[in-house]
């Protein structure tokens, strides 16, 4: 196994002054790091099939949640009143959202994809809390390149068809902005501020999505 590590680490050509490489005693965290995140947008892209993109954008922030109760029942980290209070808010605006309003409340089975998709991000979150203070950009290459296999080979196995080759650049260049840099910057964070508050500045992401949601697909608020 060092001999991987060795060899892997040899690809991986920066780091910060102050950050490491994985050591042995990190693989258990980065491959259950890996699993959840070939988990988690699998079950978020049924979540966005099924609902309105408006309501994935908002229910996302019940990652929020599930990071910070992890966070501090299993890893003791402090949370403050206020950030359990914005807790117990989202939690509410989450459950309001598992319905479908207009006239009668009709249970969402998107809602209940995305909140899945949240909850394995919540764990993936406090895995990688637990080496944020090994390189960035390692910790993106392993969870880019082999969450990526991963859902490939899922893909395969459900016999999915591979898509036209503009439509693989343009999720190729979303993927650079939206996961490669944004993981890079949420891990460097991890390493500064913590789990559970991180998740808190975190919370932005969706709403922004849902102004997008509003910009780019004419999507209403119900």
């Amino acid at each position: 196994m060092e001999w991987v590590l060795c060899w892997w680490q040899n690809i991986v050509f920066f780091k910060f002054d102050n950050e490491c490489w994985l050591a042995k005693k990190d693989i258990p965290h980065a491959i259950i790091m890996v699993i959840l995140d070939i988990i988690a947008p699998i079950l978020l892209m049924y979540g966005v099939a099924n609902t309105a993109a408006t309501n994935v954008s908002l229910l996302n922030n019940f990652e929020i949640v599930t990071t910070s109760i992890i966070a501090l029942l299993i890893f003791k980290e402090k949370i403050s009143e206020r950030l359990w209070l914005a807790i117990l808010m989202v939690s509410l605006a989450s459950v309001i959202l598992e319905f479908e309003g207009n006239e009668a409340l009709t249970f969402s089975k998107g809602s209940l994809f995305v909140i899945g998709a949240c909850i394995c991000w919540g764990i993936e979150n406090n895995c990688t809390k637990n080496i944020s203070d090994k390189s960035s950009m390692e910790i993106v290459l392993i969870k880019g390149i082999f969450s990526g296999i991963g859902s490939i080979i899922v893909a395969m196995l459900i016999k999915e068809t591979i898509p036209n080759l503009i439509y693989i650049l343009v999720i190729m260049l979303l993927g650079f902005i939206a996961y490669g840099l944004s993981i890079n910057f949420y891990v460097m964070a991890q390493n500064d501020l913590g789990t559970a508050k991180t998740s808190a500045f975190y919370a932005i992401a969706p709403f922004l999505g849902v102004t997008f949601s509003f910009i780019i697909l004419g999507e209403q608020l119900n």
